[in-house]
């Protein structure tokens, strides 16, 4: 072999690192032991974060790839590696986070025989992956590598997965490493920004929604200047209220799990909607309820990077294939709007929301709305909130308010377990920035043994832990559809305070919402991992249901 002959695990990882991948998470295995020797060394510039759980693992992969904007990347081994972290390929596609999951696969001449661990990936992953692809060889590796990154971050972002052989991963072979991959990206045309303005300055009852895919921080500060100079008002989609600062006059509220009824109505009743970076799934559209398909009654606008979600439920309009700040752009420099038509249409919007959000009903028992309304005062404008799935959530998007782009990392997935991955992923991405995590109990335990890893790698995140005892949502869908028939939804939880104490960590438990200010400035004073435990009142569901 020539003498700059390298195994595929040293192919495999130069070709991450010229990607400008800094950082992989996963859990190690024996099929992919060349991979794991290439990353050996303090030293090396890829930092591989070492997990307790596939899933989790994957989680803080995706989670990673939101904020960076590169595919975040997981390393797992075959079969059940690969089985557990199908959860965080799932979270990927469905929120257009561009990922690369690495599967070491059995030996090349052990296929189709049902070796140990075997799995047919491009089958398993076919419906929740934009590419699955395994290498033959090491001659492949950078080929296959830059392939990954092109198809996981062009059009609609979303996660791929590479199957890789362990005698390809020891395989020698001379093969150049390829130049870093540059995404192609989509841009309006004039003609078309020049009917944008058209269809706006015509509309009485003009609603702009936007979705988190595709922005960047000074893209968003033009659309800020934009809907402030024409008085568009703004409606975040499923977990997009990062995009503009809710303190906003032109931000009139969020169409997420929950939600006001009067805000819904306003959907319904607009008669433009320009629609920027969301799919317009069933969350946002409530069930595909706020607007009629295929063809809506509202003038619709959508943009949106990947020409596939464009006319696939919903006719627009106008189509605009563009990612987000590109579209932003544009916005910036179209012919200022008189916005005179539509100006008490944004104020009574704009007064709505701000009632909706600063009357909260009287809760029994613990205020949760109390402590969300806190941490939305006292944390800085950048702080990272995190969150998985749970009713516990309905408050957070209620009254929490977001100020900066990419400060709420949630799932579009509704999966559970999300956010104590999220946020170490987040603390390691920005460890200058506060993160604070919020957990149902049901939610937290999912992933409760990636408090270890918090712990060992020293990230001071605050994980709120909400502890009703139950899973909740599921609880509060039976008192709807069987009441007073619970089945199979209340738990048996630990003493979480005393589990972060065990781990060397702060943990302390509360009763009371007006015991928890002290509590949290106890919790950021420690300096390191931290749990505070509310024992809340199980009665109180959401901020507007009670049993």
């Amino acid at each position: 072999m020539p003498a700059e002959a390298r195994n595929g695990g040293n192919i495999l990882v130069s070709a991450l690192r010229l990607n400008g991948i800094d950082r992989i998470f996963g859990v190690p295995g024996e099929s992919a032991l060349p991979i794991f020797d290439a990353l050996y060394g303090d030293n090396n510039p890829i930092q591989f974060v070492v997990c307790r759980h596939e899933a989790t693992a994957s989680h803080m992969a995706e989670a990673d790839g939101k904020m960076s904007g590169r595919p975040g990347i997981c390393i797992v081994s075959r079969g059940p590696g690969a089985a557990h972290a199908m959860i965080g390929l799932h979270t990927a596609y469905q929120d257009s986070t561009p990922m690369i999951l690495i599967i070491g696969q059995v030996p090349r001449a052990h296929r189709g025989r049902e070796a140990f661990q075997e799995l047919n990936y491009t089958r398993v992953f076919a419906d929740m992956t934009k590419w699955v692809g395994e290498i033959e060889s090491a001659d492949l590796i950078s080929e296959y590598v830059s392939r990954a990154f092109h198809i996981a971050t062009q059009g609609r972002p979303g996660p791929v997965v590479l199957s890789i052989p362990e005698d390809v991963l020891s395989e020698m072979s001379g093969v150049s490493d390829a130049v870093p991959a540059i995404a192609a990206e989509t841009a309006p045309m004039p003609a078309q920004m020049l009917q944008v303005r058209s269809l706006l300055q015509a509309a009485k009852r003009p609603l702009a929604i936007v979705g988190n895919l595709g922005w960047t921080a000074e893209a968003a500060d033009r659309f800020k200047e934009f809907v402030a100079r024409s008085d568009i008002p703004v409606i975040a989609g499923f977990r997009s209220q990062d995009i503009l600062d809710n303190r906003s006059d032109q931000y009139i509220g969020d169409l997420s799990l929950g939600g006001s009824a009067a805000l819904r109505e306003r959907v319904k009743n607009a008669d433009l909607l320009l629609v920027i970076g969301d799919r317009l799934g069933d969350v946002t559209t409530k069930s595909y309820t706020l607007l009629d398909a295929p063809v809506p009654k509202q003038t619709l606008i959508h943009v949106f990077p990947g020409a596939e979600e464009l006319g696939r439920v919903y006719t627009p309009t106008l189509a605009i294939q563009s990612k987000s700040s590109h579209f932003a752009d544009a916005l910036a420099d179209i012919e200022p709007l008189d916005s005179s038509a539509w100006r008490q249409w944004r104020e009574e919007c704009r007064a709505a929301f701000v009632n909706y959000q600063s009357n909260p009903p009287k809760a029994a028992g613990f205020d949760l709305s109390q402590v969300i309304r806190f941490l939305a005062e006292r944390l800085p404008d950048d702080a990272i909130v995190t969150n998985g799935a749970g009713n516990y959530s309905i408050w957070l998007h209620r009254f929490y308010r977001y100020r900066k782009l990419g400060t709420q990392i949630a799932p579009k997935s509704g999966v559970m377990g999300y956010g104590l991955p999220a946020a170490i992923a987040a603390k390691l991405r920005h460890p200058g920035r506060d993160v604070v995590c919020l957990a149902g109990d049901g939610c937290f335990t999912m992933a409760s043994p990636e408090f270890a890893t918090a712990v060992q790698r020293n990230l001071p995140i605050v994980v709120i832990i909400v502890n009703n005892g139950m899973y909740g949502s599921i609880r509060m869908h039976q008192e709807i559809h069987f009441p007073g028939r619970p089945s199979g939804t209340m738990l048996l939880n630990a003493d979480f305070a005393l589990l972060a104490q065990s781990y060397g960590a702060h943990g302390e438990a509360i009763e009371r919402d007006e015991d928890f200010p002290a509590a949290f400035e106890r919790a950021v004073k420690a300096r390191k991992p931290a749990i505070i435990e509310l024992r809340v009142n199980a009665n109180q569901l959401t901020p507007d249901r009670v049993l």
